[in-house]
């Protein structure tokens, strides 16, 4: 029985990768490839939005708003990322398919364009928008193999009058508390995030944006605790990013707005946030049944091939349609909102000699992060929140969904189906517990497989098994696709990776370039992480920068910055003084 129900499970994940492409919300519009004014508008207001992810989509969002004509023209499916993807032929008795997903998202209270956006989405029976359908989780999980699990209570702190000292104490405390860790560790780290609170613009670009994360905590020095919780847990499986690459700026920027502001000051809601439904019915589907409101147009099964160049403008852009025809597009303004590993491989000669700075963008470095869903037969009271497996070679995370949903799982599939456990797999390149081997070099059963063992293995010491009896099926992301061949997998999908130093090739939204505009987390932003706020923060820039060229006197989109405690702008600028003096931050002493 175990075995038919992990064949099946591989046959759907073959299923959902020859189905990747198909659109969520409707077939190609028209079949107009070649948007023109619309009748009495003025000249110079078309807008060519190449990409439907996040950022293509907030894009069109924003210009659609403030009258532009936008035709947005996507490869495979709208949302990107960040859509849900149903797993084909899970559905019968008039139900739908089951619910999938590249992996599981979530939104962290300081995430202000996302949700800004979000409100502007109607939802019925929503005040707010589809904003009403994030819900708050109280509580993380931190799951040991063979060691105490803790969980840790999520909700704003009270605020506390500010000193050096009662920060360092308080959190250090706080930290040995509840990770249960050694108290001087605790204070340590405490006294690492002292620093970087109260280091300068300069110091975090000069310095900090130069130094890996794992060099600055000192991870290789410190107790197993430590580089598990602090150093790994805080990189690899929070921010998707990685502790020996990852600079201090980006990953300081992180634990800025987790651990430097407990009273949530100034954030959009609660710390840990998820939505209460599958994505495109609670987020992407009304998304675009709002701007089909506002006339944008949506052309699916484009993929870009190649910009053309007049004069230091684009005069049009090659695509390849559905049918494999090769065809020109043209617009007043295009906005390049792909990934950065696909916008790169449109910069020829013509671009790079107008906009030479696009050529570091070979410098930025991407990997993989995926997930894959365990449907259950009976729930997993797991976490109310998510789950991070700390040993974990493939540095997995999880969620149970039926918990936080309205639709209740049995409501999809064949009905039998009573929960998922959504998990990210952050780590493809370590390998396993069961196969010996990495992510990359496992079949998707032997994926399936394997990350099924490193959870239960951290689980069932606390009795809490999950048996094979309760596993319905799996669905791995469509995005990883076998290749029997190699050996290995490919990924359609691989996520834009920090790296120390790679804001000095991280481009502007606007250049030389005069109609050419870039939306992407590749972009310079606040965030400066591969996540959907950063996508959606970009857009905006890319949309203001793209209105000042037009002369428009429209209202410029709300840009939002990142939290930072006032009590220490004194010590920033005492910190300014000594970085120009060529000194280290005051409280930058060994311990």
């Amino acid at each position: 029985m175990a075995e038919n129900r992990w064949a099946v499970s591989r046959r759907a994940v073959l299923r959902g990768t020859a189905a990747a492409g198909v659109v969520a919300s409707g077939a190609l519009i028209g079949g107009a490839l070649r948007p023109g004014p619309a009748a009495g508008s003025a000249g110079g207001r078309r807008v060519a939005v190449l990409g439907g992810g996040v950022a293509g989509l907030t894009a069109a969002h924003e210009l659609a708003e403030r009258g532009f004509q936008v035709t947005i023209f996507e490869r495979r499916a709208w949302g990107g990322k960040a859509r849900s993807v149903p797993v084909p032929g899970t559905g019968s008795a008039g139900r739908p398919d089951l619910p999938g997903e590249h992996g599981f998202r979530f939104f962290p209270g300081f995430y202000q364009h996302v949700p800004d956006t979000m409100r502007r989405i109607p939802f019925a029976g929503n005040p707010n928008g589809v904003w009403n359908n994030l819900i708050a989780v109280p509580e993380a999980r931190f799951a040991r193999r063979d060691g105490d699990d803790f969980r840790l209570p999520l909700g704003p702190r009270s605020r506390m009058a500010f000193s050096p000292d009662t920060f360092r104490e308080t959190l250090g405390a706080t930290l040995a508390t509840a990770l249960k860790m050694p108290a001087n560790e605790g204070l340590y780290f405490a006294d690492r995030l002292l620093v970087f609170n109260t280091s300068c613009d300069a110091r975090r670009f000069g310095q900090w944006e130069h130094t890996s994360w794992r060099a600055y905590v000192g991870g290789h020095a410190r107790s197993h605790e430590f580089r598990a919780l602090l150093s790994r847990t805080l990189t690899s499986i929070m921010v998707a990013a990685k502790e020996d690459v990852a600079s201090v700026r980006t990953i300081g920027n992180m634990g800025e707005q987790f651990l430097g502001n407990p009273a949530e000051v100034g954030n959009d809601g609660g710390l840990d946030r998820v939505l209460n439904g599958p994505t495109n019915a609670v987020w992407i589907e009304p998304w675009l049944q709002r701007m089909r409101e506002l006339g944008v147009r949506f052309v699916l099964g484009a993929e870009v091939r190649e910009l053309e160049l007049r004069d230091r403008r684009i005069i049009a852009a090659r695509i390849v349609d559905q049918t494999g025809a090769q065809r020109s597009i043209d617009a007043d303004y295009f906005v390049v909102a792909m990934p950065a590993e696909q916008a790169r491989a449109l910069w020829s000669s013509d671009v790079l000699a107008v906009r030479p700075e696009l050529a570091g963008m070979d410098q930025l470095v991407t990997d993989w992060m995926n997930g894959i869903q365990f449907y259950l037969r009976r729930p997993a009271d797991i976490s109310k929140g998510h789950t991070a497996y700390i040993d974990a070679p493939w540095a997995l995370t999880s969620i149970t969904q039926n918990q936080l949903w309205t639709t209740k799982f049995s409501e999809f599939g064949d009905g039998t189906v009573q929960d998922c456990l959504s998990v990210d797999i952050s780590d493809w390149n370590t390998p396993g517990i069961l196969f010996g081997k990495p992510a990359k070099e496992c079949t998707h059963e032997e994926i399936a497989r394997e990350v099924w063992a490193q959870i239960t293995a951290h689980l069932d010491d606390r009795g809490e098994l999950l048996h094979d009896a309760d596993l319905h099926s799996w669905f791995l992301d469509p995005g990883i696709t076998w290749q029997p061949g190699q050996r290995r997998n490919a990924n359609a999908d691989p996520l834009l990776i920090n790296t120390a130093g790679s804001w000095d090739f991280r481009p502007e939204p606007h250049g030389a370039l005069e109609n050419l505009f870039l939306a992407g987390d590749y972009v310079r932003t606040n965030v400066d992480l591969a996540t959907m706020e950063g996508a959606n923060e970009s857009a905006r820039a890319a949309v203001n920068a793209l209105l000042d060229v037009a002369g428009s006197n429209a209202e410029r989109c709300r840009m939002f910055t990142l939290y930072r405690a006032t009590e220490l702008e004194p010590l920033r600028r005492i910190d300014a003084d000594r970085y120009a003096a060529g000194q280290p931050n005051l409280f930058d002493v060994p311990i």
